[in-house]
């Protein structure tokens, strides 16, 4: 038995349909039982668990041989790192409880720095305490998602220009499809247990890409001009705060801050376990865009 933790997400979906095509059972676990629905139409059984009940939740992951965990950000809360804190804590509790004998968590990239960096920090913590598992622990480190682009296509639509909080904008930076995820991660929980400790491996798209590389497809999508223009430092702060409380705008920041030093956001230097997706940028902006 498979259980996926935040099955109705992007990634908990891809990775419960993979395992689904693969003949695998799947629990799907969810908070809420609304989004049921499309799990049930795959054929996994589904159980109902908040993520901060560490009870509840390992009760419906008692008996699963392996767990795929993600750790949410709630990007309205007033504290976010406190309320990922609390998320850290439920899902090392009950892991412990239940005790399967392999969990793969969604990491992020940056979570080797030591540096506080923001959200790769707090995946950072995320990692060490899943370390103290006594199961066959897998990190999958997730590049940043293409699908992120999304909240700025309407404003490039408007304007002709892309607003980016990457500088320069011509560099370029690991990035994924979230759907690749899925099969990867699949991919991953189908193979034998080989040890105890913890498993690091990266996962990024075919290839990297710029910001200038994204107004680049945008603009072949939509027939016109696209340019890449970088967000003025002073404006991050207000800018983030249109759409996410201030305790996420300051981890974002963070994380932005790091990208454009440049080196911190990739791959752990002496990795050599890199996983791929297939998906393509164009092909992951073109359903964001508004019907024409």
């Amino acid at each position: 038995m498979f259980a996926i933790v935040g099955a109705a997400g992007k990634v908990g979906y891809s990775t419960s349909l993979a395992l689904r095509k693969a003949g695998a059972p799947v629990r799907a676990i969810l908070r809420d039982p609304a989004k049921a629905e499309q799990l049930s139409k795959i054929g996994c059984e589904i159980a109902i668990a908040d993520l901060l009940d560490a009870e509840a939740l390992a009760r419906s992951i008692a008996d699963a041989d392996a767990v795929q965990i993600i750790l949410p950000v709630s990007p309205q809360a007033k504290d976010t790192a406190d309320e990922m804190l609390q998320a850290i804590e439920s899902l090392s509790g009950a892991l412990e409880q239940a005790r399967p004998r392999r969990v793969l968590a969604i990491s992020d990239y940056g979570a080797h720095v030591t540096d506080d960096i923001g959200m790769p920090s707090m995946f950072r913590i995320f990692e060490d305490r899943l370390s103290r598992l006594d199961s066959h622990t897998l990190l999958l480190r997730s590049a940043e998602h293409m699908e992120g682009w999304g909240r700025v296509i309407p404003i490039a639509i408007a304007s002709g220009i892309l607003p980016t909080f990457h500088d320069p904008v011509g560099r370029k930076f690991p990035t994924i499809s979230a759907p690749d995820l899925g099969p990867i991660a699949a991919g991953l929980l189908l193979q034998s247990a080989t040890g105890q400790g913890p498993e690091v491996i990266h996962a990024e798209g075919p290839r990297r890409y710029s910001a200038s590389d994204v107004a680049e497809a945008l603009g072949q999508l939509l027939g016109r001009t696209v340019s890449a223009q970088t967000v003025p430092r002073p404006q991050w702060q207000e800018s983030f705060e249109r759409i996410m409380s201030a305790s996420a705008a300051g981890l974002l920041i963070k994380v932005y801050d790091a990208h454009n030093k440049g080196g911190l956001i990739d791959i752990e230097p002496g990795a050599s376990n890199i996983r791929y997706g297939t998906t393509g940028l164009t092909d992951t902006l073109r359903p964001l865009l508004p019907p024409q």
